[in-house]
């Protein structure tokens, strides 16, 4: 898993909690070749304890004291795994058996200690991502290689910002849904239309184009601050289509036509749009270039509000007003049309003069 990693130029110092630091000898008994020599398991195994650890067999009394007499081979003849060959069992018959002729010996190492997770002996990889390299991405390639390289019996679980990023990929896709939802049916239910949210809402995917680009340019990834920064994104931007919009509407039940009203709702508006951009964008720039520790999450969003709100603000001046007239309502709530307004003049045309009697 490690050396497959280590080839993908999107994973950067990868590195496992595995230390195999802990030197270990294996010893195999033979033993079908034990029985036939009359030596068994256990003898084999009392006598490398004995021989290598110390045994204590008795005690030597002199005078009032006491003393352990503990049988253990000269330190110099088990300083090798092949001292041990050449350590000798009884046998059948009180026959001496070298262990070399009885087991196999191998060296090994082994981790000092063993880490768990949900209970389980586990290996922790961790690793940084290149610029440009989305978590998503890393995750994908992790699956795809532990499918590949783990034998059966193995299973991958996440844990940290990867196990909350995947976690809460569907549910923010979830509420980025309800969110646009939600606003729409508000704003359908404010301009009694249901053409009227749409074209206000045009400007979402816009700031979306802004928002991952400047997220892109700035070393991010499509992560969980990211996506909330997504999501608040859709609020703000919607303003600059509410106030274009109602103006217009405003404007026709005055009696101008559609071109007409959109073109000024555009220009006397701009002001508005600029100032609330502005406000935006300069207060979310400390957040995009913050420094210290938490500052990556916080650099997520502040791109995020920036990158949506320059481009989204940019092209909602012109895509708003050309939806607008492209989907504009043959009549808004309250307006007067040509023949009505002739009706009124009729009906409150010059009054009559009398002369006085």
């Amino acid at each position: 898993m490690l050396a497959e990693m280590a080839k993908n130029p999107g994973i950067v110092q990868p590195d496992i909690d595995l230390q195999l630091n802990k030197p270990e000898i294996f010893m195999e008994v033979d033993r079908n070749r034990a029985a036939d020599m009359g030596v068994s398991v256990d003898t084999v195994a009392r006598t490398v304890e004995t021989m290598l650890g110390g045994r204590a067999v008795t005690r030597y009394k002199r005078d009032a004291d006491q003393y352990d007499v503990i049988v253990q081979t000269e330190s110099r003849g088990r300083t090798s795994p092949d001292d041990i060959e050449r350590l000798f069992v009884r046998g059948r018959n009180d026959t001496m058996v070298p262990l070399g002729s009885l087991v196999t010996i191998r060296e090994s190492v082994s981790p000092r200690e063993l880490n768990h997770f949900n209970q389980r002996r586990s290996v922790r990889f961790t690793a940084n991502l290149a610029p440009g390299y989305s978590l998503g991405e890393a995750l994908s390639f992790m699956d795809q290689t532990a499918a590949k390289v783990l034998p059966a019996g193995y299973v991958t679980e996440l844990n940290g910002v990867s196990r909350e990023f995947r976690s809460s990929s569907g549910a923010l896709g979830l509420v980025f849904v309800l969110a646009l939802l939600f606003i729409f049916l508000v704003l359908a239910a404010q301009f009694e239309s249901f053409i009227d949210p749409f074209v206000i809402l045009i400007a979402v995917p816009l700031s979306m184009v802004g928002a991952l680009a400047a997220l892109n340019l700035a070393g991010g990834t499509l992560n969980v601050y990211s996506q909330i920064g997504l999501i608040t994104l859709v609020g703000l931007i919607s303003k600059h289509g509410i106030l274009i919009v109602e103006f217009s509407n405003q404007l026709r039940q005055q009696g101008q036509p559609v071109m007409d009203s959109v073109l000024e709702a555009a220009s006397q508006r701009l002001r508005p749009i600029l100032m609330t951009t502005g406000a935006m964008v300069l207060g979310a720039l400390p957040l995009a270039l913050a420094s210290g520790a938490g500052a990556e999450s916080r650099q997520q969003i502040g791109w995020v509000i920036v990158g949506g709100m320059s481009l989204g603000t940019l092209l909602t001046i012109f895509v708003v007003p050309t939806v607008y007239t492209l989907l504009a309502r043959r009549r808004v709530p309250g307006e007067i049309t040509t023949a009505e307004a002739d009706d009124v003049h009729l009906a409150t045309g010059p009054a009559e003069v009398v002369p006085a009697k």
